[in-house]
């Protein structure tokens, strides 16, 4: 089988760390793939340290969330050229799967792909906006199949597809004492859907009740972010116990000096962070958004708030810190059997190679047409 990966980032987030797990089980099953991807970046590297073939193709950048006029012109000056970089290696690589890892080169890919090669469209957050309308289109433009990491993100697509759970490595888990004082900590990008500045508030409120407890922020701006917000999170820092570390590849590492974690992201597919922590025996404290509530079962696998707000959050982390340890211990052995059953590396990676072996199987046959002319641009 041979395969045509699309991404629409160079660097490494979530999505893009899904990605790098689907080429290790595609290479695992001898298959042969290929991957378009913009500019250059630590998913590059990841990609070429695994022998893979990679082409760079035009994509932005494009600012984060809202578009500006500016974006929408790049995008249909970036679109014609996408169009025929893809059309031109899948007729030369005679690719029978093309796997879209994002929405931004989702049209692209529908323009340009011949109908009896399929496309799996890979959703991992919640789309909204430009986003939404660009996948609405595709979809109804041929048949696209949709693969989501979570029943949230599929939801606005009004239609049941094909749920695939994130899965992630095992993380080393360790049993903590969860005895004062408390290290914990928020990961991921920095942007204001993720929370830091409510993690930074609740900080702030907990400070006074527990003067020992120490806070932890890993993380950067990535994919183009400003960092007006970064700097106004650093700016409201100041003064509190709380430790800036940048973005760090090592995630288990730095795992493994927390005893809680916090997600209070307002929008999250199905954060691979949580699942780590899971993996790890790091209790979760998380806002209900998306789908986290789909593995964080509140006072079973994690804890959850009840609003998205930093008071709330405050409040959940404080009955967490007060919770007997050994009722917080058994919540974090709950968690761990949860990735066991769920959320492991190799559940996904046979869950993706055998949704990409039934759509290949399914696919239709090439029409003559198709398999002497090249698609016109």
């Amino acid at each position: 089988m041979r395969i045509l990966f699309l991404d629409q980032f160079s660097e490494l987030g979530g999505a893009q760390h899904a990605l790098l797990d689907t080429v290790d089980a595609v290479q695992q099953r001898g298959w042969q793939l290929q991957v378009l991807i913009p500019g250059s970046g630590a998913l590059v590297e990841a990609l070429r340290s695994r022998n893979v073939a990679v082409t760079e193709i035009p994509c932005g950048p494009y600012g984060s969330g809202h578009k500006s006029v500016a974006d929408s012109m790049r995008f249909a000056l970036d679109l014609r050229r996408q169009v025929r970089r893809i059309n031109d290696l899948i007729a030369g690589a005679k690719i029978d799967l093309v796997y879209v890892n994002g929405p931004r080169l989702l049209p692209a890919a529908v323009l340009a792909t011949p109908r009896h090669v399929p496309i799996l469209f890979h959703l991992h957050s919640h789309l909204s906006g430009s986003g939404l309308r660009v996948v609405r289109w595709s979809i109804r433009r041929r048949a696209v199949s949709v693969v989501g990491c979570s029943k949230s993100v599929l939801e606005p697509l009004e239609r049941k597809w094909h749920v695939i759970l994130n899965g992630v490595p095992d993380a080393g888990y360790r049993e903590r004492s969860f005895d004062r004082p408390w290290r914990i900590g928020i990961i991921g990008r920095i942007l204001p859907e993720k929370g830091q500045m409510e993690f930074v508030n609740a900080a702030a409120s907990l400070n006074d009740e527990f003067p020992e407890a120490r806070f932890v922020i890993c993380g950067a701006p990535l994919f183009g972010a400003r960092s007006d917000y970064f700097d106004s999170v650093r700016l409201r820092a100041r003064g509190l116990p709380l430790q800036f570390i940048g973005w760090q590849r090592d995630v288990r590492h730095v795992l493994s000096e927390l005893n809680l974690l916090v997600v209070p992201s307002h929008l999250e597919g199905m954060g691979r962070i949580v699942l780590e922590a899971f993996s790890a025996g790091v209790p979760v404290v998380a806002f209900p958004a998306g789908g986290i509530p789909e593995a964080v079962i509140d006072g079973v696998t994690g804890f959850l708030t009840r609003q998205f707000t930093a008071q709330a959050l405050a409040s959940r982390i404080g009955d967490v810190m007060t919770t007997d340890p050994a009722t917080v211990k058994e919540i974090a052995r709950n968690a761990r059997q949860a990735w066991m059953r769920s959320f492991t590396g190799g559940a996904y990676k046979r869950n993706v190679t055998n949704l990409l072996q039934t759509l290949v199987s399914e696919r239709e046959p090439a029409s003559q047409e198709e398999r002497e002319v090249e698609m016109p641009l």
